[in-house]
């Protein structure tokens, strides 16, 4: 006996596996965020005397360093994840760890 799946509930449970994808890019994002805040007050990557974004490769920026919702900063994070998920690593559940580990 065999079953057949119906073309709208294939893209339902699709649209589940991508969403979960998401949602768990979104939580590291999130995760790691936390912990950047621990242990900087402004991003780690914005030099104080030049007003310059390290991550846009010397950008002005105009957040004057809080990175709490920094669109380039959040890019940085969006990268770094799909980085570590294509090579098949540990995702660093620390701030510290995204910095010191080469990829």
């Amino acid at each position: 006996m065999s079953t057949k799946i119906s073309e709208r509930d294939l893209e339902e449970a699709l649209m589940e596996k991508t969403e979960k994808k998401v949602d768990e890019k979104q939580r590291w994002i999130n995760r790691i965020m936390k912990s950047a805040r621990q242990y900087h007050k402004l991003c780690p990557y914005f030099d104080k005397r030049t007003r310059m974004c390290f991550i846009s490769m010397g950008a002005k920026c105009e957040r004057e360093g809080r990175f709490e919702t920094c669109p380039v900063f959040k890019s940085f994070l969006e990268a770094k994840y799909d980085e570590y998920k294509s090579k098949n690593k540990p995702l660093p559940l620390d701030f510290q760890d995204v910095i010191l580990s080469p990829l």
